[in-house]
């Protein structure tokens, strides 16, 4: 077995988008090499993602030890937590029974944090019929996410669903006398009054549309965008779309609200890839001036 280990190298700032390619000792890797390297580009940090095309031969891709998929053409798609660890490791197993190893390096981040010197917001413990609404609803944000069509939303470069103010960033968080709170986990956009028109950052399928409002999501969207990569919008006022429809890139699909748990007309726009919370910042850039 040949086991070439790799590490990664960053071009450009740290949180901009850049080329990064593993190098490996071999003399042969020193530049793009199909047959040994992995080409990635994105945003490799916490709540970042990046894509990348695996080796010539590629029988099976690991990412941190769980199998990765890889599309025709050797493309794949790997993402970071929130919280995720500050190395990462994608394995290639090649057809002729060697291995090629990589190790990524993830850049921290400093996340938006409130220290309140109180203990935990108040709250009663949920009573019994809100407990068995609220499993349904999980239950059924569960299978949205668990599934994964043959849809190439994953490749674009996506765009913002709405314009206006960001009143809520992801991974902001409270910790009340020590006991951390929640973190967020989308962004928010805030345009002021409801029924806002929002549009598809990106190709994909729906696999949600709530028909009635979910405790805390309220009017819940959700669309696949392929290879486990998943947009949630939520506490909307209307859908313009339905479950099984595919949707393309800037296409009208639903209008803002505060529908569930809110306290003024926003869209909570959160992605998520398999089990990792992501930054939808990190695939749109900053918000275009208008």
């Amino acid at each position: 077995m040949i086991d070439r280990r790799m590490l990664l190298a960053g071009g450009g700032a740290a949180l901009g988008i850049g080329l990064w390619q593993i190098r490996g000792l071999a003399a042969e890797a020193l530049g793009y090499d199909a047959t040994s390297d992995f080409a990635l580009t994105g945003q490799l940090t916490q709540g970042g993602w990046a894509r990348g095309r695996a080796p010539l031969g590629t029988r099976m891709l690991g990412f941190n030890r769980r199998a990765v998929a890889v599309a025709p053409d050797r493309s794949f798609f790997i993402a970071f937590d929130r919280d995720a660890a500050l190395r990462a490791d994608i394995l290639a197993d090649l057809g002729d029974g060697t291995t090629t190893r990589g190790q990524l390096t993830i850049a921290p981040r400093a996340w938006q944090i409130e220290r309140i010197p109180l203990g935990p917001k108040p709250g009663a413990p949920p009573n019994p019929e809100y407990a068995r609404r609220r499993e349904g609803e999980l239950a059924q944000i569960n299978a949205a996410r668990g599934v994964d069509h043959a849809i190439e939303g994953w490749r674009q470069k996506f765009i913002w669903p709405a314009y206006g103010r960001i009143s809520g960033r992801f991974g902001s968080q409270r910790i009340y006398n020590g006991t951390p709170g929640s973190y967020h986990s989308g962004m928010d956009i805030a345009t002021g009054t409801s029924g806002t028109p929002f549009v598809a950052p990106a190709d994909g399928v729906v696999t949600l549309a709530a028909a009635s409002s979910f405790s805390l999501e309220g009017r819940l969207l959700m669309i696949d965008h392929g290879m486990g990569l998943n947009s949630a919008f939520l506490h909307c006022s209307a859908h313009a779309v339905k479950v099984g429809d595919v949707v393309r890139q800037g296409q009208f699909i639903g209008r803002i609200g505060m529908t569930g748990r809110a306290t003024g007309p926003h869209l909570h726009w959160s992605v998520k890839w398999r089990d990792a919370r992501l930054d939808p910042l990190l695939f749109v850039g900053a918000m275009p001036k208008r």
